[in-house]
């Protein structure tokens, strides 16, 4: 529709101008045959030395302009950047491609039916409702990705099952990817003022490093599954936009 209408305002634009246009050459057809203009051989030399000097003058103005912005402008200075922050490309990560998300639910389904028919019953949740990267300073947050990152990363890549490996391979490769990037953009702490987490973010790395050691891998492989789309498709946006996702 904005096309059309675009293109219908285009050809009355130019209709108005033939229109213009023809009024004007018949007005110039109308005009007495006695008046005749001026060529311009028959102005006198003086008038045609004023707007040569003038020109002149104005061209000697816009060149001091030019040399005197020169000088005063100051001499940009390279931007330093933090230790590999030139390999952090976690910003590209806002959004994921239909590809890579057909890839996740296909992998996602796939997994809870081999989970169904193994019956695994857990009775806590690994990834409570109140995990929400937001409610963590803006530093800590890709510490927290990384580490739900590393998890997914290591159940994932134990499944037993043979016949999921075909489905996981292409996930797999994309989590792999995001965490090489994610290692990337985390910068270590200064020895000299070590920063120390929030009490939140110890108490999750502490649930997550615990989870490992007691839960059975029928119930992480659950919770990473579970958890999976939440982590995609909120905590890597929101690492991605940084100070901006709030």
């Amino acid at each position: 529709m904005s096309q059309w209408r675009d293109r219908e305002s285009l050809r009355a634009t130019h209709g108005k101008t033939q229109a213009r246009d023809t009024e004007q050459d018949q007005g110039s057809q109308g005009q007495p045959r006695g008046l005749t203009r001026i060529p311009r051989s028959s102005q006198t030399p003086e008038s045609s030395m004023k707007p040569a000097g003038g020109r002149l003058l104005l061209l000697l103005l816009l060149l001091a302009a030019v040399l005197t912005g020169t000088r005063a402008a100051p001499v940009p200075r390279p931007t330093r950047l933090p230790p590999d922050a030139k390999d952090c490309h976690i910003a590209r990560f806002k959004s994921l491609s239909p590809q890579e998300r057909e890839a996740f639910l296909k992998a996602t389904d796939a997994i809870e039916k081999w989970l169904l028919n193994k019956d695994v019953r857990c009775s806590s949740r690994l990834f409570p409702k109140a995990w929400d990267l937001k409610l963590l300073q803006v530093h800590e947050r890709p510490k927290a990705l990384e580490a739900e990152l590393h998890l997914t990363l290591q159940v994932l890549e134990n499944v037993t099952d043979s016949a999921l490996y075909p489905i996981l391979e292409q996930p797999l490769h994309t989590l792999r990817h995001i965490h090489s990037q994610l290692q990337a953009c985390i910068q270590p702490e200064p020895a000299a003022e070590p920063r120390p987490p929030s009490h939140r973010l110890s108490r999750w790395l502490h649930r997550l490093r615990e989870a490992q050691e007691k839960e059975t891998p029928g119930c992480l492989e659950i919770s990473v599954t579970s958890n999976l789309f939440r982590m995609l498709l909120r905590d890597l946006p929101c690492v991605a936009r940084g100070d901006q996702c709030a």
